[in-house]
């Protein structure tokens, strides 16, 4: 079996288990029988007037670039819809999210699904449009050129969480701590690899896949701003990926730092500011006018913006510098994202 067959297979088995989920789901809520009518009456009046403290909460954390939980370019400890401890299945959510990074784009497809309320599986479809990129090489490295106007990087994510917040340790409250597994597979690079002979590997490319390794902490203080929610989150990833995979992996991992803060000052809005450390994999390929045409990665910053107009959405916005993306800056990014779950 071809490795693309092989690849459509697992994409295939990967959104099966989503749909079943669902599914299971629902069919859990129909299969519940309803109480006599009395019964009915005497719950009604005994119903307490606030909220039972189980009742689903707001819509965070949103879901990244990749896929799990997080803001738009890095993770939360928190898994995204978790639902109760005791039910295996938890309820899906699903975003859709777009990117301008002035010479390119980014569109992106993720879904996710909670276990037990302790380990999440998310999967991301992304597709970048390559831009200037192709002309860049027909007009300094001629006479190669590339077919492509874009590259599609399919992410498979599992995270589970280790450490539940607030646990007591020695009399302290502990902070969420949450270990994630992403396997990546770039559907492109290796035929542009084949167009462009011998140039990729100088640089340092080994193949179209790869894994990322990471351990995230987030905290939450109720009222350390104004009397309002600030959540803190910070972590380690390892990866052999460069540009997160777009332009492929090396075969060294690099140690990095991410992390975000997060700011409510109302219910229905969160503010946060995003840091992803990036050391790429590469080295730099010039493109003999001073410029380049793989240039050094840069890390990445992101202002977000999101608006909770229910349980079960968000709309998020925000703005980013993510410094050179093969030949060209992105920095001045704009991005937007549509996220909802049931």
């Amino acid at each position: 079996m071809s490795r693309m067959n092989v690849f459509r297979v697992l994409v295939g088995a990967w959104l099966t288990a989503l749909l079943f989920s669902a599914r299971a789901v629902a069919a859990e809520a129909d299969q519940q029988p309803a109480p006599p009518p009395d019964q009915q009456a005497v719950a009604a009046a005994e119903q307490p007037a606030d909220p039972p403290a189980d009742e689903k909460g707001p819509p965070l954390p949103f879901q990244t670039i990749e896929g799990y939980g997080g803001g738009a370019i890095t993770p939360f400890a928190y898994l995204v819809n978790p639902g109760k401890e005791e039910c295996p299945w938890g309820k899906p959510a699903g975003a859709l999210s777009f990117v301008d990074a002035r010479q390119k784009d980014l569109a992106a497809i993720t879904v996710s699904e909670t276990l037990f309320a302790r380990v999440e599986l998310s999967y991301g479809a992304d597709r970048l449009g390559l831009g200037t990129f192709p002309a860049d090489v027909a007009k300094y490295a001629p006479p190669l050129s590339i077919e492509e106007d874009s590259v599609w990087l399919h992410n498979f994510n599992i995270r589970t969480l280790l450490v539940k917040e607030n646990d007591c340790f020695f009399g302290f409250q502990a902070p969420a701590i949450t270990a994630g597994i992403q396997v990546k597979y770039n559907s492109d690079i290796a035929h542009i690899n084949t167009e462009l002979p011998g140039i990729l590997p100088s640089l340092g490319y080994h193949r179209d896949y790869g894994a990322d390794f990471t351990l995230t902490m987030t905290k939450t203080f109720p009222k350390l701003l104004l009397d309002r929610p600030v959540v803190v989150s910070g972590g380690v990833r390892m990866s052999e990926a460069a540009d997160i995979g777009f332009l492929g992996f090396g075969d060294t991992y690099h140690a990095t730092f991410e992390g975000n803060v997060s700011w409510l000052p109302l219910d229905k809005l969160l503010l946060a500011y995003e840091f992803r450390q990036k050391t790429g994999p590469y080295g730099t390929l010039p493109n003999g006018a001073g410029g380049y045409l793989v240039g050094p990665e840069s890390d990445w910053h992101a202002f977000d913006l999101a608006l909770i107009p229910n349980k079960h959405s968000t709309i998020v916005a925000g703005w980013a510098i993510f410094g050179y993306l093969a030949d060209a800056k992105a920095n001045n990014s704009w991005f937007f994202q549509y996220k909802y779950e049931y």
